[in-house]
């Protein structure tokens, strides 16, 4: 059998088992999976989660080294780096659920944002006035 990972990129995790990525990750799974057009992401899975609760809200050590990994996947594929003054990578965080919870859970936008970050994205984008807004919806919401 084989081992279960805490992350898992879009491209590789196995769209049918909605218990272990939650219904919006094994979506954007099978959406991958057929050749529509997704960013590119990954999946913390479900069982994470539970293991976040049972140790007293701490995420297992091998969380965030796998998290890194997947956003330098995504650095690759999209161009974009994160932190970057000048072509920032922004992420979106979605939470998802084996079981179908609408409205319960939050997402995050235009998650890598921040002072620095938002003079390049306003470049990039060609767009201060909708960077700023931006920026600032995500300190609203976040800050």
């Amino acid at each position: 059998m084989t081992k279960l990972k805490p992350v898992y990129a879009f491209e590789e995790a196995d769209f049918e088992n909605r218990m272990l990525l939650g219904g919006k990750g094994a979506g954007l799974s099978e959406m991958t999976r057929l050749k529509l057009p997704v960013p590119p992401g990954f999946t913390i899975t479900t069982e994470v989660c539970n293991k976040y609760y049972e140790n007293g809200k701490k995420l297992p050590k091998d969380v965030m080294p796998l998290v890194m990994k997947n956003i330098a996947k995504m650095e690759k594929k999209t161009g974009k780096k994160w932190n970057s003054t000048n072509n920032p990578l922004l992420v979106s965080v979605r939470s998802g659920a084996a079981i179908s919870m609408p409205g319960m859970m939050d997402t995050i936008l235009n998650l890598g944002l921040n002072e620095k970050t938002v003079e390049g994205f306003a470049k990039q984008t060609n767009n201060p006035r909708f960077s700023w807004d931006s920026y600032r919806r995500f300190i609203q919401l976040f800050g």
